[in-house]
């Protein structure tokens, strides 16, 4: 698309069409999000290469709303745009949509594909002040408030259900840093990569944990689990020293801009949940060469191998490939229309066309080997692969768009007339109710 990828402007690309029919087929058509993310899943899991290394991101993505009648419109933290939020003074506060999305990645064929998504909705949606609004814009009554974490562990424990092939699961720190998220990930039995906050409390000895005996006879015996040893938690940021000494520098991975290489320290930590329950962790610190310190717990296996966890510290990589895909090729963050119904179909029809570019990459592939000998003559490590603009390239070489007859266009433009008028005579109405309501 050359112009605003809208109803009317795809539709018109398309057939010749004023969007009517797109715009039916997106905001009011009952057809099933949730379908299509599934059988995107059961294909996933029948292609026998993407059956062992596979991993789940799940992350979020927001991107700016024009107005607040949107499903999901409110202002909220987006990273992409605004002013900083004063409760952290990170981060940008704007009028915006966000999804919480799931990404399905697989590091050794270079494939990432969006497999799930949920709109996040702030609290105030389901207040009584937001019920007309949610009438207006299609939500289904059974929805309920649930946080971003709440919803990523759904979409996880419903992949995992429907047998999509994955063996751990990586998320930042918004995630990373709830407790209950990475315990719902560890009662699924799902082994988790989670960042978490520089200021995260850990233990570096396994702390005794129990409820502590009646100090005085006159006083309540105590019923809550507390923390009874002496030794005191730390923070993670104190536990990556500045020296070299104790850092391994590792070479993560080779990619198509050199090796991704950076300094890692891993130690067993462990960690208090919710309940005051104890659980071991692997706590991974990486040091980049800017100085940006990343702090990542695991729930590995303890033999689990170190050169596995700075892999894995590092898979979020995969989710921004896939968003710059979604967004820059595929339109993801292009959606105008204000109903919920709109917003699960363009999301799904995203995660579809992410799908079809893996496969055609996974062909291309299998098709056509990388030569070494070409490796060797650019002295590289990896060549390229193919790109989603590469296949949107071959598809339009392959799947020319159709000319317009002199009619057609005539015909087209009629419309868009008619469609303006419409738009100018409301407009009229609604200024003359105002002004005299009588």
């Amino acid at each position: 698309m050359e112009d605003t990828r809208n109803f009317a402007n795809i539709e018109r690309r398309l057939n010749g069409g004023d969007g009517q029919a797109l715009q039916q087929f997106m905001s009011d058509s009952p057809w099933p999000k949730q379908g299509v993310c599934d059988q995107i899943q059961d294909e996933i899991g029948s292609r026998p290469v993407l059956q062992h290394g596979g991993l789940l991101i799940v992350d979020e993505s927001s991107d700016e709303a024009a107005g607040d009648e949107r499903a999901g419109a409110g202002r909220q933290h987006n990273g992409r745009l605004g002013t900083p939020a004063p409760s952290t003074g990170a981060g940008e506060i704007e009028l915006s949509v966000t999804t919480v999305s799931l990404t399905f990645a697989h590091p050794a064929t270079g494939t990432w594909v969006l497999v799930d998504g949920e709109l996040f909705l702030q609290e105030r949606w389901f207040s009584e002040e937001y019920a007309e609004r949610r009438q207006a814009v299609g939500l289904p009554p059974e929805h309920r408030f649930a946080t971003k974490p709440e919803l990523g562990l759904q979409m996880i424990l419903r992949a995992q259900a429907r047998g999509l092939p994955f063996e751990w699961v990586a998320c930042d720190d918004l995630y990373g840093r709830g407790r209950a998220f990475r315990a719902g990930l560890d009662a699924a039995q799902i082994q988790y990569a989670a960042e978490v906050p520089d200021d995260t409390q850990v233990y570096l000895q396994c702390p005794k944990v129990g409820v502590p005996r009646r100090r005085h006879p006159g006083k309540r015996r105590p019923t809550r689990l507390q923390v009874l040893s002496r030794q005191l938690p730390q923070e993670v940021r104190a536990l990556a020293p500045s020296g070299q000494a104790t850092w391994q520098r590792v070479a993560v991975r080779n990619t198509e801009r050199g090796q991704l290489i950076a300094d890692f320290r891993v130690l067993p930590v462990w960690t208090l949940t919710a309940l005051r329950q104890v659980r071991r962790e692997w706590l991974v610190i990486r040091r980049d060469d800017d100085g940006r310190l990343t702090y990542v717990l695991s729930n590995a296996p303890e033999t689990t191998r170190a050169q596995t966890l700075f892999e894995r510290s590092c898979g979020r990589y995969f989710t921004e490939r896939a968003y710059q895909d979604a967004k820059s090729e595929l339109g993801w963050a292009d959606l105008q229309a204000r109903k919920y119904r709109a917003w699960e179909h363009h999301t799904a029809l995203t995660a579809a066309a992410t799908w079809f570019v893996a496969i055609e990459k996974l062909e291309w592939r299998e098709a056509y080997a990388r030569d070494p000998q070409l490796a060797q003559q650019f002295e590289l490590e990896v060549l390229p692969a193919l790109s989603t603009a590469n296949v949107r390239e071959m598809l339009q070489a392959v799947l020319p768009v159709p000319q317009l007859t002199p009619q057609q266009a005539r015909e087209v433009v009629a419309a868009h007339l008619v469609n303006r008028a419409r738009s100018t005579a409301s407009r009229l109405k609604t200024q003359r109710f105002h002004e005299d309501p009588g």
